[in-house]
């Protein structure tokens, strides 16, 4: 008998007051922000509605997903900046236009290193994009 996997997505949103939504879902991340955007739940996003998707991360172990949202929900406002930001801008070495395929199925090649500019965790670690997801509000 196989096991049912379930992908987890760790997001950011950008609501209407301009502040950051972090939380992280097992449904589809479309959904997910259709349920924001229509206040099907009274939570910190039913007051500062619309809300836009600005940042996914997909994991396929919940215990993952759970330690990245508590990780960026624990960042600075700056520093939610900077991963968007880095995720979203154009890579020179990259095929792709940007970096958001990085951020898909958990990530990245064991051995990924980011680049000088990539934001930087309190312990001097840099970042890594990884996938999608909902949860509490974000700082």
């Amino acid at each position: 008998m196989l096991a049912c996997r379930h992908e987890i997505t760790v997001y950011i949103l950008r609501c209407s007051d301009g502040s950051y939504y972090t939380g992280l879902t097992k449904q589809e991340i479309e959904a997910r922000v259709w349920e924001h955007n229509a206040g099907t739940y009274d939570g910190y996003t039913a007051k500062r509605l619309p809300v836009e998707l600005v940042f996914t991360e997909t994991y396929d172990r919940i215990i993952d997903a759970i330690a990245r949202e508590r990780q960026i929900k624990g960042w600075s406002r700056r520093k939610k900046e900077a991963l968007i930001a880095w995720i979203t801008r154009p890579c020179r070495n990259c095929r792709n236009e940007d970096r958001s395929g990085l951020s898909e199925r958990g990530g990245r090649p064991s051995s990924f290193e980011a680049p000088a500019g990539a934001p930087q965790d309190e312990g001097g670690e840099r970042a890594r994009p990884a996938s999608t997801g909902g949860g509490a509000a974000g700082r």
